[in-house]
């Protein structure tokens, strides 16, 4: 059992907690990833670290309140204990060497390129860091993307935060202007990273896609994560989740994060419809 420590509110649909788990938080390095129950019920779902304090022993997960799991883990409070907690998995982000980065993030996808963001600038590299949201109330994590990049790019969908426009939008203007990047990481809804790529491209810029896939037992058995990359099949939770996103065959991975909506959208009312009657 892992205790919760701390629970904060991002925004109305992100919730933040840190979690102690000792063993995790002595290993973990960005880019990698957990896989926890809630309880002993509970379906296995994969969850990226957003930090960890290695003298605290605690971890940091920042996850959006879209089905009935995570309905579930929202559900519980400081003090409260989550059954499953393993990790760290995945490969960690490639960060030794990197003198110039720029780290695009979107949505919760932030979650996973703040602590890459982090990483980078304390190891001396500059940092120009773009992240874009639907709108001013779902922005999370400005003040801390703030702190360790050299340049800040604030996209929202309607302008009512930041500057109005996709998160392509600067990164085209940058790259345009004569900015030359080691590398490109790139975090948040597929689609958004496709068109990520698809500017980089144009540029012949280095790009890296953080992958998150539907995802079972995160050891490579059950082939739920499977990716194309450079016409092979990888798996996120073994091979990755950090791929090159030139080689990524995005409309096939978008295709495939379709495939259940009917099932997540009946566990997400039966989610709800529990908490409602144990409200009233």
């Amino acid at each position: 059992m892992y205790k919760i420590v701390r629970k904060e509110r991002l925004n109305p649909t992100v919730t933040l907690m840190e979690v102690y788990a000792p063993l995790i938080a002595k290993k973990a390095e960005p880019g990698q990833f957990i896989i926890l129950r809630v309880d002993e019920n509970g379906e296995r779902i994969p969850l990226t670290v957003a930090g960890y304090d290695r003298e605290k022993g605690t971890v940091t997960i920042i996850f959006q309140i879209v089905g009935g799991s995570t309905i579930h883990l929202d559900y519980l409070e400081e003090g409260d204990y989550i059954q499953d907690f393993v990790g760290p998995l995945g490969v960690a982000t490639h960060t030794d060497g990197l003198k110039k980065v720029a780290v695009v993030g979107g949505g919760v996808g932030c979650a996973i390129a703040y602590p890459i963001a982090k990483k980078l600038h304390e190891l001396g590299c500059e940092v120009h860091s773009i992240i874009g949201f639907r709108n001013k109330d779902l922005v999370i994590l400005e003040k801390e993307f703030e702190a360790v990049s050299d340049k800040l790019f604030v996209m929202t969908d309607d302008g009512s935060h930041g500057t109005k426009g996709l998160v392509t939008n600067p990164l085209k203007e940058l790259l345009e202007s004569g900015e030359k990047y080691d590398e490109v990481i790139t975090i948040g809804p597929l689609i958004m990273m496709k068109f990520v790529t698809m500017t980089t491209k144009q540029y012949n810029t280095k790009t890296v896609a953080s992958m998150n896939p539907i995802m079972i037992d995160g050891t490579g058995m059950c082939g739920g994560c499977r990716l194309t990359v450079g016409g092979k099949t990888k798996f996120a939770c073994v091979d990755g989740p950090d791929f090159d996103a030139f080689e990524i065959d995005f409309d096939e991975a978008i295709s495939r994060s379709r495939s259940y909506p009917e099932f997540e959208n009946k566990a997400r009312e039966k989610a709800c419809n529990l908490y409602k009657k144990e409200v009233k």
